[in-house]
């Protein structure tokens, strides 16, 4: 083989040699491009899976808040409208005792009442003394009805007639341009108690009033709703 064979065939295994390696350059350079893509495209899924969860985070408190402030303003609405129930249960109370004032001012349907509220007393207690305690401005009458309260509870009943002893110590008188209407006031009625005082019957107009309140309550705030919606 001459020199001019030899330097051919180093010449064929320079190319093949450069042509491996270019071949093994592509490969790596696409192999890198491949990876890099794939990298990119992974940290680009992460961010957008990261936004959409801070999206979703923050749409979730807006809802929340919004929940809040509905439902804050659903028991601000309920608490007006209850209040304003309460207001006006509590001034048809108050029309109520203004009105009882004027009981006692007809003497006879008051003595007729009075009687009755006696009557009512002795039939709860059964006792064969009690005493009893009432305005000192309704002693007059209270006393001329005594006798006939015992003989009607006594045939009620089926028992002798009582023995109701007047107690000294009397119920606050009625409310006047000096003392308002309340608790030291008084719009008649009487209160019975066994000698003893263990027993009470309380049947004033103002407690009837109470009991007749607390009774219909539920029935008048029923009732109210719709006024209070219209």
């Amino acid at each position: 083989m001459n020199d001019a064979d030899v330097s051919k065939q180093i010449q064929q295994m320079v190319r093949f040699i450069r042509q491996e390696a270019e071949e093994k350059a592509n490969e790596i350079s696409v192999s890198a491009e491949e990876e890099f893509n794939i990298e990119k495209l992974q940290l680009v899924e992460a961010e957008k899976k990261k936004i959409k969860q801070e999206y979703e985070r923050k749409e979730k408190q807006v809802l929340i808040r919004k929940k809040i402030e509905y439902s804050m303003q659903l028991n601000a609405s309920r608490i007006k409208v209850l209040q304003a129930q309460d207001d006006l249960v509590n001034s048809m109370k108050e029309a109520a005792s203004k009105e009882l004032l004027h009981v006692s001012s007809d003497h006879h349907h008051y003595r007729i009442l009075l009687k009755e509220l006696i009557v009512q007393c002795l039939l709860r207690l059964k006792e064969a003394a009690v005493l009893l305690r009432c305005r000192k401005e309704d002693l007059h009458l209270v006393q001329s009805v005594l006798h006939s309260a015992k003989e009607e509870y006594a045939v009620k009943a089926n028992v002798h007639p009582p023995e109701i002893i007047v107690d000294e110590v009397h119920l606050p008188p009625g409310p006047t341009h000096h003392h308002s209407l309340g608790s030291s006031s008084c719009a008649g009625g009487v209160v019975l108690a066994s000698r003893d005082g263990k027993i009470v019957c309380e049947n004033t107009l103002d407690a009837r009033l109470d009991v007749a309140y607390r009774k219909k309550l539920p029935l008048i705030r029923k009732e109210l709703v719709g006024v209070i919606a219209a």
